[in-house]
């Protein structure tokens, strides 16, 4: 542990802020803890993050022990659909977490992906190597991981202007009545249970849009097609579940028990269409649903193409 100590220059009007300024090798999300720990402490007192600092105010700051947390590499199979010197696209199972979270670096895509490939780009740092965007650990299907710092800039370029496009596969709970539309909310933490994600007033969240047509219903269930414009932390599962039709196996966001056996959502990234980061060619990838989810879907008498 060691103790930082400084004096506010001008005032503030959030002690986070503050506190991120003056902490530059920490992140908004762990100054955060470091206010949750009681590690911040103003003119003598315990303070919290949305608080005012007036100007000439000492802030002291306890910071813990650093430790290592470097991703290694290890021989987890992974399946890679499509790769060159730039990028790699990588159809990744139900039940593998993209990378490390929460102190745990082992069993993850990412040290996967170190001992699978040469090179990755640097940009995500060493604890998510190549990693431009995720899907959820019980999401299956397509993701692309850049392998240098410029396909990297690209591909996430592409996904802020939304050029590059993702299309999902969910089986939802019930007969969803509209055959197509748009959902348009605001998405943010759940301020029941920080663990879920949930749509929030505008001031609370980010925006999150996502465009979905029913490709078949039957024995009260919808095969439903989700396009996403913008990516929020498990935006598809909470769009299902603001349509009342949450996903089928989601025990967050759906029905607690477990339905055909199920060990997560059926939920699949279908496809993927991007623009190559050096050739400019539209590249366009699609994955076939996993076995366990055609096999709910023989059960349903439900065809998908």
């Amino acid at each position: 542990m060691k103790e930082v100590t400084f004096i506010a220059q001008n005032n503030a009007s959030r002690a986070d802020v503050l506190v991120s300024e003056n902490l530059t090798d920490y992140t908004r999300s762990a100054v955060k803890k470091l206010f949750e720990g009681g590690g911040v402490i103003i003119d003598g007192k315990a303070a919290k993050p949305s608080q005012s600092v007036a100007a000439g105010s000492s802030i002291t700051v306890t910071l813990p022990d650093l430790v290592e947390c470097i991703a290694k590499p290890e021989d987890i199979p992974i399946e890679v659909v499509y790769e060159d010197d730039d990028l790699a696209v990588i159809n990744k199972p139900q039940g593998l977490t993209v990378h490390a979270g929460n102190g745990n670096l082992d069993g993850t895509l990412v040290n996967a992906l170190l001992y699978r490939l040469k090179n990755l780009s640097g940009i995500g740092g060493v604890v998510r190597p190549g990693i431009v965007h995720r899907i959820d650990k019980n999401t299956s299907g397509l993701l692309v991981v850049a392998k240098n710092d410029k396909a990297h800039l690209s591909l996430a370029e592409q996904i802020a202007n939304k050029s590059c496009r993702r299309t999902y596969v969910a089986l939802l709970e019930g007969n969803l009545k509209e055959d197509e539309g748009n959902i348009t909310t605001y998405i943010g933490r759940n301020p029941n249970d920080r663990v879920k994600m949930a749509v929030v007033p505008p001031d609370k969240g980010k925006i999150a849009i996502t465009d979905y047509k029913v490709l078949e219903r039957n024995n009260g269930y919808t095969l439903c097609r989700f396009d996403l414009h913008t990516g929020r932390t498990h935006q598809i599962r909470v769009h299902a579940k603001y349509l009342n039709h949450p996903i089928v196996g989601d025990e967050v966001y759906g029905r607690k028990k477990r339905e055909f056996n199920l060990n997560g959502q059926l939920l699949h990234a279908y496809r993927l269409e991007f623009t190559h980061p050096s050739t400019g060619e539209q590249m366009v990838f699609t994955a076939p649903l996993p076995d366990y989810f055609t096999a709910v879907l023989n059960k349903l008498n439900i065809k998908f193409l």
